[in-house]
């Protein structure tokens, strides 16, 4: 008879006999070949099965205890697994072995290669316990690098923009933003795993979605590229708080020292609001040289003023439902007083070394912003902004900051 190579073998038949008597092991197997003879076609004939090696050996187990017998029936297969179940619930159509009354039940059908993969995952954490104990301390250095290479395979994609993300985003409460795959790469390795990419700069869909339900930590380089970040992302989304890597530096290349250290010098964006409106008020107070204006655009007599929050919330209270502007120079003189209507022109005719604000009742606008650039203006004070501030270097002030 032909015997199954162990290679080749993908299942193993498990049944359990009971017989009303006391036969022996030729009585069983010769039971298993005759009385399934013809039973599945000639395709399925287990004697040419076994012949041509696709089934192999029967071994039959067999116990007799007060004058009956129990026992098992093996048989391997390579067959594929219909066929194999094929053959399995045709041994139970067994009703005689010799002389006496048997039935067949089948136990289980073996999948030799899941007892092969387990055997293998067994035996790789025995390995790996051992290789641990006997790990020396010098290559703390190695064991270090493989768990972070391991954290790194854990990068999924989250959301419907498919966001470069860490596997923690769904269950933890607070989510770590960065700008990108790299960034995320970086946060995993040093095992920070609530942690999510907006794959460049605009912010995407799933990130404001996000930001209605989890406490988000905005995460940006430590350059003008991580402020115009900020500036875009707390105006569509709901930051609660930032963190900056050190200057000069991107977050994909800081150490895991500069990430823990960063992260635990966290600020709430109300702060960061506050500082970088009080960088450009005081931008304003430095000095320049005066020139004399155009007379066209100082028809009011300069009067002093000061640039601090509350001097630009009078000033704009000031111009509500008048439709004029204020034209401010960096002594916080007022300079002059026009229409809105007129603003852009007079924009244009503008000093550049004189002028470096302008409030205004009304919307600051592409045209007047494209204006000021080309006329140097710095600061740009009106009731509200269809410009978003990461789109223009002049620094924008809306009653709402204010």
């Amino acid at each position: 008879m032909g015997k199954i190579s162990p290679v080749s073998s993908k299942y193993i038949i498990h049944t359990n006999i009971q017989i009303e008597g006391v036969v022996d092991r030729p009585d069983v197997i010769g039971a298993v070949f005759g009385q399934t003879e013809g039973l599945l076609g000639s395709e399925l004939e287990l004697r040419e099965l076994q012949r041509s090696g696709r089934i192999g050996r029967i071994e039959v187990k067999l116990e007799t205890k007060s004058g009956k017998t129990e026992g098992s029936i093996i048989i391997p297969s390579s067959l594929d697994k219909a066929e194999t179940v094929i053959i399995a619930a045709a041994l139970e159509t067994i009703q005689r072995i010799g002389p006496c009354n048997a039935k067949v039940k089948v136990e289980k059908v073996e999948d030799i290669r899941i007892s092969k993969r387990n055997f293998v995952i067994e035996r790789a954490k025995e390995l790996l316990r051992k290789l641990t104990d006997e790990i020396l301390p010098d290559s703390q250095e190695i064991t270090d690098e493989v768990a972070s290479s391991v954290r790194m395979m854990e990068i999924t994609e989250f959301g419907k923009d498919r966001l470069p993300a860490g596997p923690n985003i769904g269950d933890s409460e607070e989510v770590i933003v960065v700008e990108g795959r790299a960034d995320v790469l970086n946060l995993l390795k040093q095992g920070i795993k609530n942690v999510i990419g907006m794959n460049g700069t605009s912010v995407p869909q799933t990130i404001i979605e996000l930001s209605k339900k989890k406490i988000l930590t905005l995460f940006v380089d430590g350059d003008r590229g991580g402020d115009l970040i900020i500036k875009e992302l707390s105006e569509v989304a709901e930051i609660d708080y930032v963190v900056k890597a050190p200057d000069g530096k991107e977050v994909e290349e800081i150490t895991k020292k500069e990430i823990h250290k960063a992260l635990r010098s966290k600020v709430a964006i109300e702060q960061i609001r506050m500082d970088l409106l009080n960088k450009v008020t005081d931008s304003l107070r430095k000095p320049i040289i005066r020139r004399e204006i155009p007379k066209e655009t100082a028809p009011i007599k300069p009067q002093k003023s000061n640039l601090a929050n509350d001097s630009l919330k009078k000033m704009l209270e000031d111009l509500v439902g008048t439709r004029g502007a204020y034209i401010l120079d960096s002594n916080t003189n007022i300079l002059g007083k026009v229409p809105t209507t007129e603003l852009t022109s007079t924009i244009k005719g503008l000093s550049t070394e004189n002028v470096y604000a302008i409030v205004f009742d009304g919307s600051i606008t592409k045209d007047i912003v494209l204006a000021a650039e080309k006329s140097n203006v710095k600061v740009l004070v009106a009731m509200d902004s269809r410009i978003k501030s990461s789109e223009t270097p002049i620094g924008i002030i809306t009653s709402t900051d204010l």
